[in-house]
């Protein structure tokens, strides 16, 4: 792992995962671009419709004030789990919609 992911994850690890666990979610990092890093939020905040208000409002904001040297912007890559693909294959298969 880099310097700057470690710098990174010590953020997270402090300043946003202790608000995201409270409400049952979690935060992964999925890669830094340039000055953009690229988050996963999973659990609860997983698809949820204030994800974009969080990524907005905690986690770029505490990850931009303490390392603006290494992070303008934070994007917030929303996508299904695999898990929960099945689940829904599941129930339409087994409920015959």
């Amino acid at each position: 792992m880099s310097e700057a992911l470690k710098k990174i994850e010590t953020v997270l690890e402090e300043k946003v995962r202790p608000s995201l666990r409270a409400h049952g979610g979690e935060i992964q990092v999925d890669r830094l671009e340039g000055k953009t890093l690229y988050v996963k939020l999973l659990g609860q905040c997983a698809g949820c419709p204030s994800a974009d208000l969080t990524n907005e409002t905690l986690v770029e904001a505490e990850v931009v004030k303490a390392l603006p040297e290494l992070v303008e912007r934070v994007v917030a890559i929303q996508d299904v789990s695999d898990e929960l693909w099945e689940q829904a294959k599941r129930l339409l298969r087994d409920h015959h919609l």
